[in-house]
């Protein structure tokens, strides 16, 4: 044996290896239940890209694919090398903690290689999608945004979907017949095909909702107030609080700390400061005492509204408390004059 083979061939043991490797954590992100966000599964998939990358450097060194080469010409072994950006774009998505947009790049490239190195060797036949220099805020208004006329249509969608559905159902059965210990190179070759076409349709679904999801990043980039649902406006004026004595007046300010209260007494007196209101002594018509009456109850009203309106936790715990009370003390149960 050469030198040059010796070499080659350390370098095919490592590189099965860590594929290997690599090909067992991400198995066991896909199919866990654990979290995506959480620390651990974070951990394994930058993990696991670290093997797939480290993969990849060992392929490109080796000189393992040619554009010149039919898929026929590859050896069986090799072909789930071909895998390699389609995985590394799919682990790319599910990383957290980093800025969206640039994983959403990194996955699209990761994609759009693995598409293109498949119709290179005729796995597929399918137009890789290219990336559109549309403005993103049009491209947010217009749902009907394209990437292929393959992904769009009804038609086409609908055809993928039944192909999708045949190549899982053949991919199931192709399984099982690689967890032989005896299996066969051409099993090997069927079930090594038919997941690069499965992933291919996989690679396709991702960069149309890629695409959709870019748009609406640079659009919140672009408009940032927008990125966030606007806070509902809060009153500028503090209404001055109207209470009937001195009681009322201290349970309304130990709920509402914030807001000035005062007695009826305190807005007589304030109207009298005002010169609206007659001097203490003078003979103060009824209707005038009524009419600071109703300006209280008036006040009242005003105020309850506005914390209505406002959502005030307190005032609507308070109200749903006057009604439960309501609901187990009826009208007239406290009055023993009024018994049947």
């Amino acid at each position: 044996m050469s030198q040059n083979d010796a070499s080659s061939s350390t370098v095919d043991e490592s590189l099965k290896e860590i594929f290997d490797q690599a090909m067992k954590l991400y198995d066991k992100i896909e199919n866990g239940n654990e979290p995506t966000n959480s620390d651990a599964v974070q951990m394994s998939i930058k993990s696991a890209i670290s093997k797939f990358e480290k993969a990849t450097n060992l392929v490109s060194v080796s000189g393992m694919f040619s554009k010149n080469e039919s898929l026929e010409e590859l050896p069986t072994e090799t072909l789930q090398y071909l895998l390699l950006p389609a995985l590394l774009g799919t682990l790319t998505l599910k990383l957290c903690g980093q800025f969206r947009l640039d994983l959403v790049n990194v996955a699209d490239i990761y994609f759009k290689d693995f598409l293109q190195r498949c119709k290179d060797y005729g796995v597929t036949d399918v137009e890789v999608p290219q990336t559109t220099n549309i403005d993103s805020s049009v491209k947010l208004r217009n749902e009907k945004a394209k990437i292929t006329n393959m992904v769009l249509t009804r038609e086409a969608k609908i055809k993928r979907y039944n192909e999708m559905k045949e190549l899982k159902d053949k991919l199931a059965t192709l399984s099982k017949a690689m967890s032989s210990p005896n299996v066969d190179d051409y099993t090997k070759r069927e079930y090594f095909t038919t997941l690069l076409l499965n992933y291919v349709n996989q690679a396709l679904d991702e960069i149309n909702s890629m695409e959709q999801e870019r748009a609406i990043l640079e659009y919140m980039m672009k408009n940032p107030a927008e990125a966030k649902p606007p806070r509902r406006p809060r009153a500028t004026l503090k209404p001055v609080i109207i209470a009937r004595d001195a009681a009322q007046k201290a349970v309304f300010g130990a709920g509402y700390p914030a807001l000035p209260t005062m007695t009826v007494e305190e807005f007589y007196d304030k109207r009298v400061r005002d010169g609206l209101f007659p001097s203490p002594g003078t003979n103060i018509p009824h209707a005038t005492i009524q009419s600071a009456d109703a300006d209280a109850d008036e006040a009242e009203e005003v105020r309850k509204e506005q914390l209505v309106e406002d959502d005030d936790p307190e005032e609507l715990a308070r109200q749903r408390n006057m009604d439960e009370y309501k609901d187990d003390h009826r009208r007239g149960w406290g009055n023993r004059y009024n018994r049947s």
